[in-house]
């Protein structure tokens, strides 16, 4: 099973793909004290992957440009980013999820002297009022 994530922004685009990512979720979010469905649904997705450091003159992964996004204030219009993580297995898209009105909720790095390499973790959400424009598919021949 593979990742690929694609983040539009106003003047730059990150894009992170197998060899970085090693885990993602999605959750659909309501709150836990209803005791009917509730209107309130938040749309989260985490990425957690591998820092990928340049060391014969490769192009620097784009987790930098992560890192740098989280910084943004949300006064800012490219505070909100659109995004689209793709869940691919063997040739098939498992599952495509599109949020147009993305924000970086969480952003964190961590580094160690075992493994040579960081690690990112990233927390994304929908924009509250746009969940309606969230878009799920899959279970179709992937792209390459």
């Amino acid at each position: 099973m593979g990742f690929r994530l694609k983040i539009k922004g106003e003047t730059e685009e990150i894009l992170l793909g197998m060899e970085n990512i090693l885990e993602a979720g999605y959750k659909s979010d309501t709150p836990d004290d209803s005791d009917a469905r509730a209107t309130d649904i938040g749309v989260i997705i985490t990425v957690t992957g591998k820092i990928i450091t340049p060391v014969q003159g490769e192009t620097e992964d784009d987790t930098r440009k992560l890192a740098k996004w989280s910084l943004v204030s949300s006064e800012k219009a490219d505070a909100y980013r659109d995004l689209t993580l793709e869940v691919i297995s063997g040739d098939i898209m498992v599952r495509s999820i599109h949020l147009p009105n993305a924000f970086i909720v969480d952003y964190t790095e961590d580094y160690t002297d075992k493994g040579g390499i960081g690690v990112f973790k990233a927390i994304f959400k929908q924009k509250k009022e746009k969940t309606t424009d969230v878009t799920l598919e899959g279970g179709y021949a992937s792209e390459n």
